[in-house]
């Protein structure tokens, strides 16, 4: 664990939240300035596990990684994807105590930030405060979609939309466009996330690759028809609070 003075870290999560929120520059220079330890850890380790006592946020600044959900027998369930730019965990700021834990699935680095500076920011500037606010809810809405999936959709649907979402998420901080995107995930991982067996998500690649839908090379995924994928997962992008309805 080191120390990281450099802003760059936050650069892509200040990114996440202009999408979504009005900041000033003052503001923004105030976010950028937030200080922070960054931890790099290989992949499959955890960085918080759950019933953790946290006085940090996690913000991924390279790699991917996932919050789950651990039953007492040990099974997990990956519950949130985090990307370069995404907070993990912001709203352990309101209760630090972990209900749930953060694993990377790459080598993957975080930044830590201290709970006390992110006090003293939404302190000093309540427009943040409601920046991060309205972070935490497109997270929860995320979750909600997910619910869904899992209740209501089959497995193309499931699949196709996930895909659907990384790549808005991806293309948000700059790392790719909807349509093409480095997404460095296994199948095995996809299957925990999706609530299906590897077998299962590889039938599913395979046949929308025999579409003309979806290609793929290592972990770059190329959406070849968009319009048709959002059909299949009759996908709505409103969830992910990207169009601009903003009041701050």
């Amino acid at each position: 664990m080191t120390g990281d003075g450099d802003s760059t870290p936050m650069k892509s999560y200040l990114r996440r939240l202009s999408v979504r929120s009005n900041l000033t520059a003052e503001e923004q220079e105030a976010i950028l300035a937030l200080p922070g330890e960054t931890l790099s850890t290989a992949a499959h380790r955890d960085i918080v596990r759950p019933g953790q006592l946290t006085t940090f946020s996690c913000l991924v600044v390279d790699g991917l990684a996932a919050r789950f959900d651990q039953l007492s027998n040990g099974h997990r369930q990956i519950s949130a994807l985090h990307i370069v730019g995404d907070f993990c965990d912001l709203h352990s700021l309101a209760v630090p105590e972990a209900g749930w834990g953060i694993q990377s699935l790459t080598p993957t680095v975080v930044r830590l930030v201290p709970h006390d500076a992110l006090r003293k920011i939404i302190s000093a500037y309540p427009n943040v405060a409601m920046a991060f606010w309205r972070d935490t809810v497109v997270d929860n809405s995320v979750l909600a979609k997910w619910l869904s999936a899992l209740g209501r959709r089959d497995a193309t649907a499931r699949f196709a939309h996930l895909i659907c979402e990384m790549g808005l998420r991806y293309e948000h901080v700059q790392l790719g466009t909807r349509e093409r995107f480095a997404f460095p995930i296994t199948q095995m991982q996809l299957a925990d996330v999706l609530g299906m067996s590897s077998v299962h998500i590889n039938r599913v690649l395979q046949a929308l690759r025999g579409q003309g839908v979806l290609e793929t090379r290592g972990q770059v995924f190329h959406i070849l028809d968009r319009r048709r994928l959002e059909k299949l997962a009759d996908f709505d992008d409103a969830y992910l609070l990207e169009r601009k309805n903003r009041t701050s």
